[in-house]
């Protein structure tokens, strides 16, 4: 699959494709919906896929600091458009200049003259252009002129996640805000996953007999509530069952918010310095503080006997 920086790292000698434009953070099982078939009608029309995002989000160029929570980072969103089958993904940088294309200038610099949109796929509630002015029946609209055809993909399907709420990024960013990682990853389609590198931290999990991996996350990351979860922890390829915590450490009077993972039954391992990725399966319990040392321990060693019977399960 290609990957492309801004509109001039796209060949000179692109010719027709399919296009869906969008966020697409986390890449859902709704986005997958409009994605899939995006893939699908390119192969119909024999021409490539593209998806368009873009770099920041949007809304922290439109209204500063109020930049979502990600539920995934550009590379791991261009491998899982890479498994749907995507031929290009175009990241855009937004900047205040680009926010203030109008609707009918995004149009011609993106889709005609850039990409040469044979086929827009889209959801119902598409919006683009200066002030989110443009909309899919503007879209299609300019279509006539400009010799693309418009489908619209409803995304907006329903779980039983979120009490049946249709699926969408910003009810999985609430989910795991709240530690629902398991209804995040029914939306998701996956489990829900925070990457970054291993830094050294207190090492007091090496000190208790559970040396962690302490991850330094990607910013603005979705991170889950404070906690024990299960999940997995992936290293240099490899997918170890994992006992997770997130939080302060209040034992010892902690005041940063760290995401530790414990890979069950491993010894030795070296994972300094290294990107690691951190898959979260199921919530565990709260963050504690107990009364001894001791207390802490049996609670460990608890939390890593049911985290080791929930990803055996999986």
């Amino acid at each position: 699959m290609q990957r492309w920086r801004g509109l001039e790292d796209i060949p000179q000698d692109w010719g027709r494709s399919v296009v869906t434009i969008g966020s697409y953070d986390g890449v859902h099982r709704g986005h997958q919906l409009i994605i899939g078939r995006a893939v699908a009608r390119a192969r119909e029309l024999g021409v490539p896929s593209v998806v368009v995002t873009f770099d920041p989000h949007p809304s922290e160029v439109v209204r500063p600091g109020s930049h979502p929570p990600l539920l995934a980072p550009h590379h791991r969103r261009a491998e899982l458009m890479a498994e749907l089958g995507v031929d290009a993904v175009l990241i855009l940088p937004f900047t205040t200049e680009f926010s203030k294309l109008s609707p009918a200038d995004f149009i011609v610099k993106v889709l005609v003259d850039k990409l040469h949109a044979r086929a827009v796929i889209e959801g119902p509630n598409f919006r683009f252009g200066h002030k989110a002015a443009g909309n899919v029946g503007f879209l299609s609209e300019l279509g006539t002129t400009y010799d693309y055809e418009v489908e619209v993909v409803d995304l907006y399907v329903s779980g039983a996640a979120g009490g049946g709420e249709p699926f969408s990024s910003t009810l999985t960013r609430r989910l795991i805000a709240e530690g629902d990682v398991e209804g995040a990853a029914e939306i998701l389609g996956r489990p829900h996953r925070v990457e970054g590198v291993v830094v050294r931290g207190a090492q007091r999990g090496r000190e208790l007999g559970y040396p962690t991996a302490n991850v330094e996350t990607l910013p603005h990351t979705a991170i889950p509530a404070d906690g024990v979860y299960a999940g997995w922890l992936t290293a240099d390829g490899e997918r170890m069952p994992a006992a997770i915590s997130v939080g302060t450490n209040p034992q010892f009077d902690g005041t940063e918010r760290t995401v530790e993972a414990y890979a069950i039954d491993r010894v030795g391992l070296d994972l300094y310095g290294l990107h690691v990725a951190v898959d979260f399966l199921a919530y565990v319990r709260g963050q504690e503080k107990f009364v001894s040392i001791d207390a802490l321990l049996d609670a460990i060693a608890a939390d890593v006997k049911k985290c080791r019977e929930l990803t055996g399960a999986a």
